[in-house]
């Protein structure tokens, strides 16, 4: 083989190689949309994860009872992969009739509430409170917010996903 066939060929082999690497990472590529979230199962105090399109409050990890509810789970030093810092900003779960009528909406059966209506059939709270809040209350608007401060370091909390 002469010289310029045997640099063609390590070009080729290069290109190829790179091609090779960019397909591997744009079929790699995550699109920024979890299928999971995180629930807590209130009568276990465990942190689960689970499809992100339940509607909380859903069956829990021990028993039939629906008894776990959607977590928002951050991490205070900006690193969602630092397990060990992750802690949960609240917890949250619908009216009743307000899941009922979204799982209609689902099933094409009814109309979606408007949006400013929506929010008094969800409620939140911290893991150590003893109440919930409706989400359009003072208190809930102030759980919602409040963990969203940056810490010592400058670095705000980031939301994580399972």
């Amino acid at each position: 083989m002469n010289k310029a066939n045997a640099s063609k060929l390590v070009l080729a082999m290069v290109l190829l190689a790179g091609a090779g690497f960019m397909s591997f990472r744009f079929f790699r590529q995550d699109d920024g949309i979890a299928e999971n979230t995180f629930f807590y199962d209130l009568s276990e105090r465990k942190l689960f994860a689970a499809p992100r399109e339940a509607l909380p409050p859903i069956r829990g990890l021990n028993d039939a009872e629906e008894d776990a509810v959607r977590a928002v789970v951050i991490a205070p030093n900006g690193n969602p992969k630092d397990t060990d810092a992750r802690k949960i900003a609240y917890l949250e779960k619908y009216a009743p009739e307000f899941k009922r009528q979204l799982e209609q909406v689902r099933n094409g059966q009814a109309d979606p509430l408007p949006r400013g209506a929506r929010n008094s059939h969800r409620f939140v709270k911290r893991v150590e409170d003893t109440e919930w809040r409706a989400l359009d209350s003072a208190e809930g608007q102030m759980i919602l917010t409040e963990w969203n401060v940056a810490g010592s370091d400058g670095k705000y909390p980031v939301v994580c996903v399972p």
